[in-house]
């Protein structure tokens, strides 16, 4: 990691923050971990292992020996095999295709996901199936369920997968089902009895799988989906989430033989886009990219006396090119600033908030969003290249908000300025610049008219030929095989997720669940107002409380497929255009990592810190308020549309100008301090928020009531300045204690 000074009134002295800093044959600085004398820091946290803790997929095993040989060589197939299906794919279509990839990576699942049941022992002891732990008490129960290979069982469930993957592709008679591909689509709504067994065993498997990876939630709402859709029927029909009902061979025939059920959008976008993404993560971080940013970040605003918390923002940033999760940026970009905002004078519970929201952007920032958005283009049927112009405008206020808290943290609570020793970024960028290629060629080819896929498979080309010029971060034919294999091996949790959230859509489709509910939220709006401009923003403020619940109990994938099969339709209903529904459903499925009380990004920070858990949240929420709001702001007003680059460039400019001027407002309200006057007290802040949630009502009179309202705000300010002046009392904020804190 870089060095770094703290410097303040007096003379600074140099202290240095982990080993110095090395440099490679180029007379670049390489990071400071990387000096063989000194090693790392035994009492550091490792940032991989945390990651995995904090992921909403749980970490699997670490495989090795015949067992370890064999995932290998299934990831990489269905590596080559997703490679291959972008160029030239498979003549029986694309349902073929997902069935060969779902067969290739459920059993995979099974044999590196531990079971991690609890298991009644004689004498009323429980064996305990997890990964292993460390420190004093960890035994051989708990050594059995992570390091241990494979389980008898595991084994049974991958080949029984295997085969209930491959059955409607296997030209074998099976009495009156199997037959091969074609003959097993001919039965659709006609299955026999071998159809729906097989059906039934996927299911099972799938929500076990996906139990492992993700734990018990997300299998118990498919199930509580499923029973809506066979016992249905049964409720009285005069509610509205009354049907017909389905019986079970209807259900599995929705799962299994349709293209709504595993094997829908959901599926696809994995066996695609994601996995092809996650590929090309891998190789970008194997090639040297991840360290780059990091450094280039660092040396960017070195001399600043916001240098660390600016540094953290920005690593957070362009570090989301690589890993495509809110939890696993937080950890890595806080391994490395930490002691850096630390030294500055950060307190545990701030910095970790300001390292969350920075990870959680990650998933909000192009060009490589959440695996959500990609089934945002799909369900669409719009190019990836325009959810990224969707999404530009939202990011860009998502990170003034971060860095303006960033700017009164700094001033509001006496951070010192410190002086971070690196390259200078000039000569970061001549020597490593050329990690930003690859990024620019995935955008340059979607502008030119490629494919996501073509694209991303082209980026990954160039950045595996651009790593040949850092010698130590070559991508031979060896770590090249790795780069593939870690890509597809970080797709398993998310590939499960995505066949079971089949289970949800086409639930939802049989049974028209969708507009039902959907009629349900309106109505409750409705039940408050008849004025259509307040339904639709108390629907919109219902939905956004909504989906804000669900993010806690699902992952970010499922939650969204779940929000657009349930929620969206309402929004479309009130007249909310399809691009501003998807991408509000979106935004507050991914703010689940930042929300309370699971915040799984605010509890990364937290174990890297040190800090508390319950503070790192709320601070948090403080630095990603602008991603909860915006949101709303292109859901109630035609004007919103602009925020999302749609309407023409006027309705853009003023959007964004408004916007802009709103999360300043806010960021001041939230932090009590107005840059360049002084501390703001809590008439003034509350006056600050009235301010700036009226300006998000992007309409000319509510703008015009929310520069009032901010005049009215910088003038208290002021006015509490000159008290503050003639009276010889403080005029900064509370000072904080520069001294080492307590680890």
């Amino acid at each position: 990691m870089p060095a770094v000074r703290s410097s303040g009134e007096s003379a600074p002295q140099p202290s240095t923050v982990g080993p110095a800093s090395t440099s490679d044959e180029n007379g670049v600085p390489s990071p400071a971990g990387s000096d063989a004398r000194s090693g790392p820091d035994p009492s550091a946290p490792d940032p991989r292992e945390l990651a995995a803790r904090f992921e909403d997929e749980k970490p699997g095993r670490e495989l090795s020996g015949p067992v370890g040989v064999l995932v290998t060589g299934s990831t990489l197939a269905i590596a080559l095999l997703a490679l291959w299906q972008v160029f030239s794919p498979l003549p029986q279509g694309s349902k073929f295709y997902l069935i060969i990839f779902l067969a290739g990576i459920l059993p995979m699942v099974f044999l590196a996901y531990p079971a991690n049941l609890r298991l009644p022992r004689p004498g009323g002891r429980t064996a305990v199936n997890r990964p292993a732990e460390t420190g004093a008490g960890a035994g051989t129960e708990a050594e059995a369920g992570g390091r241990r290979g494979p389980t008898v069982p595991d084994w049974v469930l991958a080949v029984a997968a295997l085969v209930s993957c491959l059955y409607p592709v296997l030209p074998v008679a099976l009495g009156a089902g199997g037959g091969g591909y074609d003959a097993f689509l001919d039965r659709q709504g006609l299955l026999v009895g071998v159809d729906v067994a097989m059906g039934t065993v996927l299911l099972l498997l799938l929500l076990e799988a996906c139990r492992r990876t993700t734990g018990w939630i997300l299998p118990a709402v498919c199930v509580v989906f499923l029973g809506y859709g066979y016992y249905g029927g049964l409720l009285p029909q005069s509610w509205p989430v009354a049907h017909a009902g389905l019986d079970f061979g209807q259900l599995v025939d929705a799962l299994y033989n349709s293209d709504s059920g595993f094997y829908g959008t959901p599926l696809d976008v994995a066996a695609t886009y994601i996995v092809l993404f996650t590929i090309y993560g891998a190789v970008l971080d194997l090639s040297g990219a991840g360290r780059f940013f990091v450094e280039l970040s660092a040396a960017a605003f070195r001399r600043s006396r916001t240098a660390a918390g600016r540094t953290a923002v920005a690593s957070g940033f362009l570090l989301g090119t690589v890993s495509g999760s809110g939890a696993a940026t937080t950890v890595s970009i806080g391994a490395v600033t930490w002691p850096v905002l630390r030294r500055a004078g950060y307190p545990p519970e701030r910095a970790g908030g300001m390292l969350a929201a920075a990870g959680v952007g990650a998933i909000l920032s192009p060009p490589t969003l959440g695996a959500a958005a990609f089934i945002i283009a799909e369900y669409l049927g719009v190019s990836y290249l325009q959810v990224l112009g969707w999404a530009t405008v939202p990011t860009v206020l998502y990170y003034l908000g971060i860095l303006l808290a960033v700017e009164i943290d700094a001033r509001r609570s006496g951070v010192r300025p410190v002086v971070i020793e690196t390259a200078s970024a000039g000569r970061l960028l001549a020597r490593f610049g050329y990690h930003f290629l690859s990024l620019f060629a995935i955008v340059g080819l979607l502008a030119v008219g490629f494919s996501a896929t073509k694209a991303v498979v082209l980026a990954t080309v160039l950045a595996a030929v651009l790593s040949f010029l850092d010698r130590r971060h070559r991508l031979t034919p060896a770590r090249l095989l790795a780069a593939l294999s870690a890509g597809v091996r970080g797709v398993l949790a998310v590939s499960a997720v995505c066949a079971s959230a089949g289970i949800i859509t086409a639930t939802t489709t049989k049974t028209g669940l969708g507009p039902q509910a959907a009629a349900l939220l309106v109505s409750g709006a409705q039940a408050v107002s008849s004025e259509p401009a307040v339904v639709l923003a108390l629907t919109a403020l219902l939905a956004a409380v909504a989906l804000t619940l669900l993010g806690l109990a699902v992952p970010v994938t499922a939650s969204f497929v779940i929000g657009w099969v349930i929620i969206g339709p309402a929004l479309l209903d009130l007249g909310v255009t399809a691009p501003a529904a998807a991408m509000f459903v979106f935004y507050f499925a991914v703010l689940s990592e930042a929300s309370p009380p699971t915040a799984l990004a605010a509890v990364a920070a937290a174990a890297v810190t040190g800090g508390r858990l319950v503070p790192t949240m709320w601070q948090t929420l403080r630095y990603a308020l602008p991603a909860y709001l915006i949101p709303l702001a292109f859901v109630v007003t035609p004007t919103g549309l602009g925020l999302l680059g749609i309407g023409g460039a006027q309705r853009i400019a003023v959007a964004g100008t408004v916007a802009a001027l709103s999360v300043a407002v806010l960021a001041v309200a939230a932090g009590g301090w107005l840059p360049g006057v002084g501390p703001a007290g809590p008439p003034e802040r509350i006056v600050g928020a009235l301010a700036g949630l009226t300006l998000l009502w992007l309409e000319p009179v509510p703008v015009t009531i929310g520069a009032v309202l901010a005049a009215v705000m910088v003038a208290g300010v002021l006015v509490r300045r000159g008290s503050a002046g003639r009276t010889g009392g403080p005029s900064a904020g509370p000072s904080v204690n520069h001294g080492e804190e307590k680890q």
